[in-house]
């Protein structure tokens, strides 16, 4: 409905969808609450009153505020279809999304795209998206497809699509990359979503001064309040593996509200149902000492603004009516959500629509009778992958080998395992061969084709036999991800939707990857989330090493360097 008809309902000459009452009510313009009603008209908050409305709700004692913004997410991180994930976050509060597909755009191109344009397009959820800027996210990888600066621009003039996504190929910026900049370019006008784990001094200028306004991968105060002074929104990153917030919470104050946001990323099943999404986020916050009123704002008309959603993030006449109804605002204790005036989630049951997920075939070209896990022997040290809990960033180690007949062989007595990409996309047969400590896998192997960017197959183990089966039943499966022993598959979960999502119910999902942790932790490993770990292994943008199909990837470098030192 066109603004201009809602004027009637507004000055109280026609009655109003509904009305209402008796909430306490967040301002987040002069950040209080207040004792207002809410008259509401074709999903649109028109005033705080009305003479006359069709329905009436009482909210004694309620505290009402607006519906919560993801700042950066990508849904198939979730695993889950995006009707799905709507189940999931929906009666958690979080009413809109900012969500980069590059994910499914590195698998599929354009037509993943559009998938996830259709699959969000009835969704009580506002899905909005950045058009993804790396595809691939490196030329250090194989990715399934290649976004060029047209198909950019192509995108950009897509509907419910906001700007350019995280630019993550920094070096490539920095280097001065005509392609990179081709796409920035295309953008220019637009958001721009930075990317630049570590960047610090001329280098974050200079990637400033190309176009990002907004980073989420800060991991100390220090790099955060850089970013800040350098004109950067910082993004305040809580996902699954990547859990930032305790360390950048002082950086969010009433003054750096306007700046400073909240984002998921990355957040698998298992803590979206057991722990939560935004209101997960704004819980530890607010626990942390930031005010609530501080915190809400934050996390909703402030981030609305930043991506240029001029009618989200607030309860005011000419916003859209997406409000929580919260018992407890500094628990975040969520009991009903309304998107446009409608209530889509009461007591953590989801109301909103449900139909048939959509397929997506995955590609699968691998040449399993030719695969090859073998890793021979060099002279010296090996370069190893170390894994930090809880970070997405990595540390290079050296380490001399198990070797046994001029072979490396996986080390579970000292927690040196081997790992393997395997390229599935375009069938070049490319393998990149690596080792890794932190697992602590004592037998067995974990392989998925969730493997961030390009979404390959990457399987960690202590054998190369499990390692060989492990592949070989992917490639059965269709995509997806398990755990092997003695050639055995003791837990998968198939994700038939670009290898990357399930068609499955949120609950079947969440079940179906407890029992994947289960059966990692029986072998031995101690990761809260070995998937989400092993997904970013295989990500040469965040330092320091990494693995793709094409070797071993130093990224401070950004080069592909061998795996022995000598």
């Amino acid at each position: 409905m066109a603004r201009r008809d809602l004027l009637k309902a507004a000055l109280g000459k026609e009655a109003c969808d509904l009305l209402v009452q008796g909430g306490q009510v967040l301002d987040v313009f002069s950040g209080q609450f207040r004792p207002v009603d809410l008259a509401i008209h074709a999903g649109t908050v028109v005033g705080f009153g009305a003479l006359e409305a069709q329905k009436v709700e009482r909210m004694e004692g309620a505290f009402i505020v607006p519906g919560l913004i993801d700042a950066h997410v990508h849904l198939e991180s979730s695993r889950l279809s995006p009707q799905e994930f709507a189940r999931a976050v929906v009666p958690r509060g979080t009413t809109a999304v900012i969500a980069d597909p590059h994910e499914i755009a590195n698998v599929l191109g354009l037509e993943g795209l559009r998938y996830m344009l259709r699959a969000t397009q009835h969704l009580p959820l506002k899905v909005f998206f950045m058009a993804p800027s790396c595809v691939p996210a490196s030329p250090l990888e194989t990715a399934g497809a290649g976004l060029g600066a047209a198909e950019i621009a192509q995108v950009l003039s897509w509907p419910r699509v906001l700007g350019l996504g995280e630019v993550m190929n920094f070096p490539g910026v920095l280097a001065g990359d005509c392609d990179l900049w081709a796409k920035i370019e295309a953008a220019r006008g637009r958001r721009v979503d930075g990317h630049a784990p570590g960047l610090t001094g001329p280098s974050l200028w200079a990637y400033a001064l190309s176009g990002p306004r907004t980073d989420h991968e800060c991991t100390s105060l220090e790099e955060a309040r850089e970013k800040l002074g350098t004109g950067l929104h910082v993004l305040i990153r809580e996902g699954t593996a990547a859990r930032n917030l305790a360390a950048l919470l002082p950086l969010l104050n009433p003054r750096s509200a306007p700046f400073v946001h909240f984002c998921t990323d990355d957040r698998e099943p298992e803590t979206l149902v057991e722990e939560g999404h935004m209101d997960d986020v704004l819980r530890k916050a607010i626990s942390g000492g930031v005010d609530p009123e501080v915190a809400f704002a934050s996390a909703t008309v402030h981030t609305a603004r930043l991506y240029g959603l001029h009618d989200l993030g607030a309860l005011a006449p000419g916003y859209r009516a997406d409000f929580l109804v919260l018992s407890d605002p500094r628990r975040v204790k969520v009991e009903a959500v309304y998107v446009e005036g409608r209530k889509v989630a009461e007591g953590g049951l989801y109301q909103g629509p449900s139909f048939p997920v959509q397929g997506s075939p995955s590609p699968m070209n691998v040449h399993l009778k030719s695969l090859s896990l073998r890793v021979t022997a060099g002279p010296g040290q090996a370069r190893v992958i170390r894994v930090l809990p809880d970070q997405v960033v990595t540390e290079e180690v050296r380490r001399m080998p198990k070797v046994v007949g001029g072979e490396v062989v996986a080390d579970p007595d000292r927690d040196v395992l081997k790992l393997a990409v395997v390229e599935r996309h375009r069938g070049t047969g490319n393998v990149g061969l690596g080792l890794v400590q932190g697992f602590a896998l004592r037998r067995g192997a974990l392989a998925s084709t969730v493997a961030h960017d390009s979404h390959n197959i990457i399987v960690v183990g202590a054998s190369d036999e499990d390692m060989h089966t492990a592949v070989e039943e992917l490639v059965k499966m269709g995509g997806g991800q398990l755990v092997v022993e003695k050639g055995q598959v003791l837990a998968s979960l198939p994700l038939p939707v670009a290898g990357l999502m399930s068609d499955r119910p949120l609950e079947e999902v969440h079940r179906l990857s407890q029992g994947l942790r289960q059966a990692a932790r029986a072998l031995g490993c101690k990761l809260p989330d070995p998937f989400m770990t092993l997904s970013f292994l295989a990500l040469p943008v965040i330092p320091a090493l990494k693995l793709t199909d094409l070797g071993l990837v130093d990224v401070q470098e950004f080069r592909v360097v061998p795996l022995f030192l000598g």
